[in-house]
């Protein structure tokens, strides 16, 4: 039985630094707003374009992330409550209110890097 636990206890020590390159990235981010203002989102809540949200193709619903500006130094704090973005090359779409918190929404992209909280 000792033998077991401590076989898996070096497993999933192996693990964890996988776990966190998967919750921290680098990339481009895109806005969403407007359009899908009030529109449920993919884990079933309203969309409102001015909460701190976004969406992300593999994050769960709820995760906390970090979202970092790499040309201004600005950050935003949001939750992740929808599912995409669905532009290849991105790696994180933001609420209008999110986004506009690290760039100008007339910019429409911007270069950051994320980590889960």
């Amino acid at each position: 039985m000792l033998r077991f636990i401590s076989i898996a206890s070096l497993a999933l020590g192996a693990l964890a630094p996988l776990a966190a390159e998967a919750a921290s990235s680098c990339g481009i981010a895109s806005w969403y707003g407007p359009g899908f203002h009030g529109n449920l989102t993919a884990s079933g809540e309203r969309f409102d374009s001015q909460a701190l949200t976004a969406a992300h193709r593999s994050l769960p619903f709820g995760s906390r992330v970090k979202v970092v500006n790499q040309d201004t130094g600005r950050s935003v704090t949001i939750r992740i409550n929808d599912d995409g973005p669905h532009i290849p090359g991105r790696i994180i779409d933001l609420s209008e209110g999110a986004f506009s918190r690290i760039a100008s929404t007339g910019q429409g992209l911007a270069r950051v890097c994320i980590s889960k909280i």
